[in-house]
């Protein structure tokens, strides 16, 4: 028992008149003390009498004289002995109900508060236990432990959260693991937006080119060309309802299009640098006006799209302290979200250009501080891109930390936050949780420190329902439920050679004007600019959910959809998933007419070795740039007397390299050349021929045979053929005896291939 519960206690007992109450002289026990401490019931008085009635006389103790002394201090061991000594044979103890005392003390008395206090308190304590609690306590009896106390509930277990019809959302999102199509520019490509209103894909490259493509029933279809800017394009922008676009570049320039017609229609010199820009009027609207950001100040400037002049219409000089980095419009709130270098979010409403007041019922709170719109600031960090949700009640913020934050929109606060930085991934790795290989993820983490070191831009967003986001990280490009804060799906895991970065998403049925539809099948120029994908009759009601993205310093842009490549015969289907839409450039012409004659793809090769003669079948429709390469070097005899320099049973037989030791060799190109992974080639049989590499993109010259099924290969290394004769040669390579570094002991070499 504490200092202060005993305090409590005496003060309790000092008050109360006990001379009236019961005759005696009022003492408490240290063992009373511990009985109040743990029950909290009652409290244990003893009553001495002055004078003790004789039994054998029957005088009654009534007439004794009674006195109080109130106790105000625990009396010491030695007092207590000499007490009980005293009292030996007239002290009887008893013990006696607290509510009980204090009621019999409040009626005859005024009620102290603390008393008052007290008496409800264990009054209310008492209705779960016993209501009296009376001993007799003699030096041999024990004490009454009172009952026990009540069990403790178990805590209810925790419901997990579903998202109802989950599943037709899902469906709604592309599903595909690799990419089914790509189209090039002639620069890497830094732009993709969607125009869900009008179906249209615009994209748009460094070099400043913009392009107009048709979403058609299966993929997008080239429309349109524009030279646009002479500079690199920093904003791109398209209207709410998808009729206007507003690019800004490093030129100065502001130029506006009309997306149905694909034509350029105003175009503004300005005296600053623009950053991003962003369409804010809403759909309908008689004038369209959009803001634009300065790269070099915190100013944005508000521009009409049919203005002749150059001025802006309105100036916000003083809502940041930092360039604004980011823009994005909320059409159902009437509000834009701007954030600047360092990490400042702010709201402001597009008619009074302030912050929207709270009777306006847009937001819940008069102050920042109320929110988690300080989250990037606090961080040290700042927004590279902002999506708003289509029905306007969230927004998610990409920052440059590499982590992902879901907001509320109307509240401020943060509801959701995802660590994509490298640092996890490294954890993840060598954990063992990632499953990737040593070597893919080295080349994969040193792509994402380059990346941090840049000012290239990745995205996240919403889909239509506002339940899902999309956005790219190290493994891929991740599909995540915010409501049940679950991972979908993760898209082109598989293609390690690609860093995705911006995203835009399609999910919409397309709508194809049959007219222009007729006119492009039966355009043959067109088919050189982009591969037509023909649209049957009975799929003009079925969706096509497409997501749109870029990729690290490439000049392609990639469609994910719910289609495997390849996965439909066509008269084009051999011509592979990446359309060659641009011309070559003269280096590429120059490389292509001196190896034109290399470029007869062979069907099936025969190597000669030591050991025996093994025929091969290539597969150069699926994998041409491989097969040629292996062929070219057979005819030109790079791979005459090179060694088996790797032999390992039930498992392969390396060969290629003409230093003999597995560290050297090249492509007929000189370096290394990329991966060509088909969907149905793999190594889930033996004596499968395969290209070996030293991770994704660095095929040379060697290549190896299985002799057992290796499926952990698949993605990871390019089927090419397949043995038709001579599998006991392989197998009496596999088996040839071989020291501590798998090398045969005694050379088995390549007499030359023969190529038909």
């Amino acid at each position: 028992m504490s200092d202060l519960e005993l305090d409590t206690l005496l003060t309790f007992l000092n008050e109360l008149d006990i001379n009236e109450l019961f005759d005696g002289e009022v003492t408490l026990a240290e063992e009373d003390v511990k009985l109040f401490s743990s029950t909290y019931e009652t409290c244990i008085v003893s009553t001495t009498s002055e004078e003790v009635s004789d039994t054998t006389s029957g005088e009654s103790s009534d007439e004794s004289v009674s006195t109080f002394r109130p106790s105000k201090r625990i009396k010491t061991e030695e007092e207590r002995r000499r007490q009980r000594a005293y009292d030996k044979k007239s002290r009887a103890k008893r013990t006696i109900n607290l509510s009980e005392a204090c009621e019999a003390f409040t009626s005859r008395s005024s009620v102290n508060p603390m008393i008052l206090f007290i008496t409800q308190s264990r009054s209310k304590a008492q209705s779960t236990m016993s209501k009296t609690l009376l001993h007799a306590r003699d030096d041999g009896s024990s004490d009454d432990d009172g009952p026990m106390p009540l069990p403790v509930p178990a805590p209810p277990k925790k419901k997990v959260k579903k998202l109802p019809f989950e599943s037709s959302y899902v469906n709604n999102l592309p599903t595909a693991a690799m990419y089914e199509r790509s189209f090039m520019h002639r620069a890497p490509v830094s732009h993709v937006l969607v125009a869900p209103e009008t179906q249209f894909v615009v994209t748009a490259s460094v070099d400043g080119h913009v392009k107009f493509w048709k979403k058609m029933t299966k993929g997008i279809e080239f429309v349109k060309h524009y030279k646009a800017h002479l500079g690199e394009i920093h904003g791109l922008a398209v209207s709410i309802d998808g009729l206007r676009l507003c690019s800004t570049s490093a030129d100065r320039s502001i130029k506006f299009y009309d997306v149905l017609a694909f034509d350029m229609v105003n175009m503004l010199s300005i005296t600053f640098t623009p950053g991003e820009c962003c369409w804010v009027s809403a759909k309908g609207a008689i004038e369209q006006k959009v803001v634009v950001a300065d790269q070099n100040s915190p100013a944005l400037r508000i521009y009409k799209a049919e203005s002749a002049g150059n001025e802006p219409c309105y100036t916000i000089s003083k809502l940041h302290t930092a360039p604004v980095t980011v823009l994005a419009f909320n059409h159902v709130a009437d509000c834009v979200i701007s954030t600047d270098q360092r990490g400042h979010v702010e709201y402001w409403n597009t008619e009074t250009y302030k912050f929207p007041t709270a009777t306006s019922g847009v937001v819940k709170f008069k102050f920042k501080g109320e929110t988690d719109l300080y989250e990037l600031a606090k961080c040290k960090t700042h927004a590279m891109a902002v999506d708003v949700s289509k029905d306007g009640k969230s927004f998610v913020v990409t920052a440059k930390d590499n982590q992902i934050r879901v907001f509320r929109f109307a509240t401020g606060k943060m509801r959701r936050k995802y660590d994509e930085s490298l640092t996890v991934f490294e954890d993840a790795q060598a954990d063992g949780t990632m499953h990737l290989d040593a070597i893919d993820f080295g080349r994969r983490a040193a792509v994402e420190r380059e990346l941090a070191n840049s000012d290239i831009v990745s995205n996240c967003v919403f889909d239509e329902s506002g339940y899902f986001i999309l956005y790219t990280t190290l493994l891929g490009i991740k599909v995540v439920n915010v409501e049940t804060n679950r991972l979908v799906k993760v898209l082109g895991k598989v293609e390690s050679s690609d860093r995705f970065l911006r995203l835009s998403l399609f999910q919409g049925k397309p709508k194809v004007n049959t007219q222009f539809e007729k006119h492009l099948k039966a355009s043959s120029g067109l088919k050189h600019e982009a591969e037509v994908m023909s649209d049957s009759a009975n799929e003009r009601d079925t969706t096509d959910p497409t997501l749109f993205c870029t990729s690290f310093k490439r000049n392609r842009f990639f469609l994910f959809s719910s289609r495997e490549p390849d996965e439909e015969d066509g008269e084009d289907s051999n011509s592979g998933r990446d359309v060659f839409n641009e011309k070559p450039t003269l280096e590429e012409a120059q490389v292509a007419t001196e190896s034109s004659s290399a470029k007869v793809l062979g069907e099936t090769a025969i190597i000669h070795t030591t050991m025996g003669d093994i025929t091969l079948k290539l597969f150069g429709k699926e994998c041409p740039k491989t097969v040629e390469n292996f062929c070219t070097h057979a005819r030109n005899g790079y791979y005459d007397n090179i060694i088996f320099h790797r032999t390992i049973k039930n498992f392969m037989v390396q060969t290629g390299d003409p230093l003999g030791d597995g560290t050297g060799g090249e492509s007929i190109w000189g370096g290394e050349f990329e991966d060509e992974f088909h969907r149905s080639l793999r190594h889930d049989r033996p004596f499968t021929l395969s290209m070996a590499n030293a991770g994704p993109g660095t095929n040379g010259s060697q290549f190896f045979i299985t002799t057992v099924p290796t499926p952990w290969l698949d993605n990871k290394h390019t089927v090419f053929g397949r043995v038709e004769h001579g599998k006991d040669t392989v197998s009496n390579i596999e088996n040839a005896r071989v020291d501590k570094s798998d090398k045969p002991v005694k050379d088995i070499k390549i007499i030359n291939i023969d190529i038909f």
